[in-house]
C-alpha cells in the first residue's frame, strides 16, 4: 500500500508524540509493578492490554471507513478538537505554574509505596501469576492506551486512509518507550512531558479544526497547507495565554490568602 508521506507525515508525527506521552506515563507504573511485585505479572498484564488495544484498533479502523468521509471528519474532528483543547489547557496551566508539573519520579515513588502496602504473596518467574501485578499493569496500560487508540483511529479515519501511518507513529513511540525502559529500569523523567503535551495539544486542535472544516465542505486555502497555519495560530494563542494565566493567578492568590 502506497502513501503520500508528505501528506501522511503530520499524522505520523502527531500519533507518535501523543502516544509517547501516554506510554511514558504507563511505563512509570509498569516499572513500579515490576520492581515491587515481580516482572512476570507486570509484563503479562502489559502484554494482555496491548493485545486488547490492537484488537480495538483492528475493529474500529475498518468500521469507520464504511461511514461517509465527511461525517467521519466532522464527528472525529470535533472530538479531536475537544481532546486537544483539554491537553492544551493543562499544558498552559502547567507552564504558567498554576498547577504543578507532572513528575514521573514522584509518581513512581507513590505507586511503589502503594504496591508495597498491599502486601500479599509476590510471584516469581517459576510460580503462578500475581493478580495484583497483572491487574495493575493491565489497568494502567489500558487507561493510557485507550487515548492512543482514539488518536490513532481518529486521525487515520478522518485523514482518509491514514490508519496505517498513524499506527506506525504509535508503534514507533511504543518501541522507543520500551527500549528506554529496558535500558534505564527507571521512570523516563528526562522527556519534557509538559512540552510534548503542549505540542500535541496544538497538533490535535489544528487537525480537529481542519477536519471539521473539511466535513462541513469548507475549501481551506492551500489545502493541506492550512494545517501548518492552524498550528501557528493555536501555538500563538497558547503562548499568549501562559503569561495571562500567570497574571491572573498572581492576582487571585493574595485575595485567597487574605480570606
Amino acid at each position: 500500500m502506497n502513501f503520500d508521506w508528505t501528506h501522511a507525515g503530520p499524522t505520523v508525527l502527531a500519533a507518535f508524540l501523543a502516544s509517547l506521552v501516554e506510554f511514558v506515563e504507563a511505563l512509570t507504573v509498569v516499572l513500579a509493578v515490576g520492581a515491587v511485585r515481580g516482572w512476570r505479572g507486570a509484563l503479562g498484564g502489559t502484554g494482555l492490554a496491548l493485545l486488547v488495544l490492537l484488537a480495538i484498533i483492528a475493529a474500529l479502523g475498518p468500521a469507520l471507513t464504511r461511514i461517509p468521509l465527511d461525517l467521519v471528519q466532522l464527528g472525529v474532528g470535533t472530538l479531536l478538537l475537544l481532546f486537544g483543547m483539554r491537553w492544551l489547557r493543562k499544558a498552559i496551566l502547567r507552564s504558567a505554574r498554576v498547577i504543578p508539573l507532572h513528575d514521573e519520579e514522584a509518581l513512581f515513588a507513590k505507586e511503589t509505596a502503594f504496591l508495597r502496602g498491599l502486601g500479599g504473596s509476590v510471584a516469581t518467574w517459576g510460580q503462578g501469576w500475581d493478580r495484583v501485578a497483572v491487574s495493575t499493569a493491565f489497568k494502567i496500560t489500558m487507561v493510557e492506551g485507550i487515548e492512543v487508540v482514539f488518536i490513532v483511529v481518529a486521525m487515520g479515519a478522518a485523514g482518509g486512509g491514514l490508519l496505517v501511518p498513524a499506527s506506525l507513529g504509535a508503534a514507533a513511540a511504543l518501541l522507543l518507550v520500551v527500549a528506554l525502559g529496558l535500558v534505564l529500569h527507571r521512570p523516563v523523567a528526562m522527556i519534557p512531558e509538559n512540552t510534548l503535551k503542549f505540542v500535541v495539544g496544538v497538533l490535535l486542535c489544528s487537525f480537529g479544526t481542519f477536519w471539521i472544516g473539511e466535513g462541513m465542505g469548507l475549501a481551506w486555502p492551500g489545502g493541506d497547507l492550512a494545517i501548518p497555519a492552524l498550528n501557528a495560530a493555536f501555538l500563538a494563542a497558547a503562548v499568549v495565554a501562559v503569561p495571562l494565566c500567570q497574571a491572573r493567578a498572581a492576582r487571585t492568590r493574595p485575595s485567597l490568602i487574605r480570606r
